[in-house]
């Protein structure tokens, strides 16, 4: 399987992402663990997750997925096999950009994935409370301390991610190598307005998040009465509008066409846009996994993607 570099980092990842928001809330430990284990066997190797996650679920507080991924890491020893991306800043337990909260946040986070290093540390979202130089200096003393390979800048602007890149410059600071950006079939302006160009003008890495939709794009859900009792409901419904009914149309015709399923196509169609690297999805169980991979696999035909360019833009 064909690796892409995160920016020029020196990291390479295959081109589909592992989203470890589940571990620990919709995935148990004992299914992440097999999840985790199949991933891996499969080439794939690079997992996404975030000390926030997963504190909306009910009974969790935050820094279950990392837990679960220390867990992995300590009963499988497989920390050379895998490129791990966690996040800082968005949590409430450890919220902002300060550098003394990022030198404590870091160190929670080493400690839940039981490893010495991270490869990608992310800025969870902008903090505009705390200079740019402040946050990028807290992260190049982590990089020169041998805790951070490459930092990266999630749910930043573009504005704000030229502005980051200028300050590095400027000071002799890391910069941001890798973007998280909001990008589906659904969602495009986010990262196509501004950030795809930004992306390619700078070499910078791209991983988008919410790839499918929050399943909305996997064809599971035809209507809102599917919703119902599934822990992704308050999440799913502002996609079943005129817009997202149409994609879903077309998505699933594609689908039929090629014998492929809808989670594929849409995967495969955002593993085909210029810019970024590879999508984040996520699954809870191996069917699920197993689908998701497929996408790697499959080569969208030029009248197919441009369907699917029309239908959603």
């Amino acid at each position: 399987m064909q690796k892409r570099e995160l920016g020029r980092s020196g990291i390479s990842i295959a081109p589909l992402v592992f989203g470890g928001n589940v571990f620990g809330w919709t995935a148990d430990e004992e299914t992440s663990f097999t999840l985790l284990d199949r991933f891996v066997d499969a080439g794939f190797n690079a997992i996404d997750t975030a000390d926030i996650y997963s504190a909306w679920g009910p009974g969790l507080s935050g820094g279950e997925s990392e837990t679960v991924i220390g867990n992995w890491l300590a009963r499988r020893g497989r920390r050379d096999d895998i490129v791990l991306m966690t996040k800082v800043g968005m949590w409430e337990a450890r919220k902002g950009l300060s550098a003394k909260n990022i030198q404590t946040a870091v160190e929670d986070s080493l400690k839940r994935l039981r490893t010495d290093y991270l490869d990608v540390y992310f800025a969870h979202i902008d903090d505009e409370d705390v200079p740019l130089a402040e946050t990028l200096d807290a992260f190049s003393k982590l990089i020169q301390a041998g805790k951070v390979r490459t930092i990266g800048a999630s749910n930043y602007s573009a504005a704000r991610l030229r502005e980051a890149l200028a300050v590095s410059k400027d000071n002799g600071l890391p910069r941001y190598e890798v973007m998280q950006p909001l990008y589906s079939l659904y969602d495009r302006a986010a990262f196509e307005d501004e950030l795809a160009d930004l992306a390619i003008q700078q070499q910078l890495g791209a991983v988008g998040y919410f790839s499918l939709a929050s399943g909305f794009l996997t064809g599971k859900y035809k209507s809102l009465e599917d919703l119902e009792g599934t822990a992704r409901a308050g999440m799913l419904t502002k996609y079943f509008d005129d817009r997202g009914q149409g994609i879903l149309q077309v998505l699933l015709e594609v689908s039929e066409e090629l014998a492929a399923k809808p989670s594929q196509v849409a995967l495969a169609w955002l593993q085909s846009r210029p810019g970024l690297t590879a999508p984040i999805a996520s699954a809870t169980s191996v069917a699920q996994l197993d689908e998701i991979m497929g996408s790697a696999q499959l080569s969208l035909p030029e009248q197919a993607l441009a369907r699917l360019d029309a239908a959603s833009k």
